[in-house]
Parts: C-alpha cells; sequence; structure tokens
C-alpha cells in the first residue's frame, strides 16, 4: 500500500484521489461477495479527468479475472460503440455498479447494491464528468433511485439535481437478444448527436442595430 493509504482502507470516504479509493476497496470485505468466489475487486478504469463516465452493472467471467471493466466480448462491442460515438477508452471512464462478480453472473442483490453504491457515487465526485452513461436497467435505476424501464427511458438525457445522466442499453443484452443490437447502435448514436449539441458555443448574441438615422441627421440640419 502507499504511503498515506493505510489510514484510508478502513474510511474510504476520506479518499481524495481514485488511486485512493481503489487503494482502499483493494480487498474489500464489506459485503457477501468478497466470500462467494470473486476473483479480485474491479474498480474501474479509463481517463480520471474524463468528460463522459459509463457505468455497467457488475464484473463478468473475463472482467473478473483481469480486474478491468468491459474486457470480454461485450467489452469488444463497446470499443466499436464508443467509436461510433467519436470516444475512444482513452477518453473516458468505466465503472460498474458493483465491483465483484456475483456468482454465476446473477443480478446483484439490494444488500451488495447498497453496500457498493457509495463507492461508485464516490467515483463519479472525484471524476466530475459532464455526463454519467448508464449501460442497462440496473446502472440506470441504481444513479436514478427509482425504476424505470430502460426500452422506455434509453437514448435521451435525463437531468437530476446533481447529475446528467444518458441510459443506454447494455451490450452484453445485445449479445445475448440479437434484437437489441440496432436498438444499442441507434443509442450510441444519439449520444453523439448529444454529445454533440453540447458542445455547440452558445450562438452570440445579436448586435443591436443603430437607430435609423434621417437624411437630415447624415448631412446636419
Amino acid at each position: 500500500m502507499l504511503p498515506g493509504l493505510a489510514s484510508m482502507a478502513s474510511d474510504p470516504s476520506s479518499s481524495t484521489t481514485l488511486q485512493e479509493l481503489s487503494a482502499a476497496l483493494h480487498n474489500c470485505q464489506r459485503c457477501k461477495l468478497a466470500k462467494l468466489g470473486r476473483t479480485q475487486v474491479v474498480f474501474g478504469v479509463g481517463n480520471p479527468n474524463a468528460q463522459i463516465m459509463f457505468v455497467g452493472e457488475g464484473p463478468g467471467f473475463y472482467e473478473d479475472k483481469q480486474g478491468e471493466p468491459f474486457v470480454g466480448a461485450a467489452g469488444k462491442l463497446l470499443n466499436e460503440l464508443l467509436q461510433s460515438a467519436g470516444l475512444s477508452r482513452s477518453q473516458v471512464y468505466i465503472a460498474n455498479v458493483i465491483k465483484c462478480r456475483p456468482p454465476n453472473n446473477r443480478d446483484p442483490e439490494p444488500d451488495e447494491v447498497d453496500t457498493c453504491k457509495p463507492f461508485l457515487l464516490q467515483q463519479i465526485e472525484l471524476i466530475k464528468p459532464k455526463v454519467v452513461c448508464t449501460l442497462g436497467r440496473w446502472a440506470t435505476e441504481t444513479l436514478l433511485g427509482r425504476k424505470v424501464g430502460i426500452t422506455k427511458i434509453r437514448g435521451h438525457a435525463v437531468r437530476t439535481e446533481k447529475l446528467t445522466i444518458f441510459p443506454l442499453l447494455h451490450p452484453a443484452a445485445a449479445l445475448h437478444q440479437g434484437s437489441l443490437m440496432e436498438p444499442l447502435r441507434e443509442d450510441f448514436l444519439k449520444l453523439k448527436a448529444f454529445l454533440d449539441q453540447a458542445d455547440r458555443p452558445e450562438p452570440a448574441p445579436p448586435v443591436p442595430s443603430e437607430p435609423q438615422r434621417t437624411q437630415m441627421d447624415l448631412f446636419g440640419s
């Protein structure tokens, strides 16, 4: 552990950088997933100064082995989708709602989400992205704090008190259900349009026109 981090291991809320928070959660034992076969904590990866952050559900088999979100088939698809939106992994930050793989990739349970959610919120607070893109229902509901139909809310920005959230379908869902692939690609094109609009400079205010002068004004009285 790096110097100065030992005191933070028991209190991640005192962490002031992503590196410190990651170190504090390195061997997290706060929920039962620590005892249910996880290989390691999958904290997150990407640009710590990213303006765009992506949040998925939780680590899968390959993520658990490599310690990085979205590295399997879903990760390859995400890379393609990022490119279609004019983005790359080097520009964004990627994390998950929960940071340990559930057994057999089952859905996260409420107590697991409740335990891990504060650390996700802390990541968001440290990164300060302009937009948080939620991948799938779990991430969207977690950050909105309410039940939603992902197929109804996807592809549209939702502004909360502190965040701008852009829900998207999850790449893994499209890989398992081919009919979702085209809607997923549409989501990322909508994201690109939203980001392009957000980056567009505000139109300059019109220059006030001078009062029209009469011929007498022009040549003097």
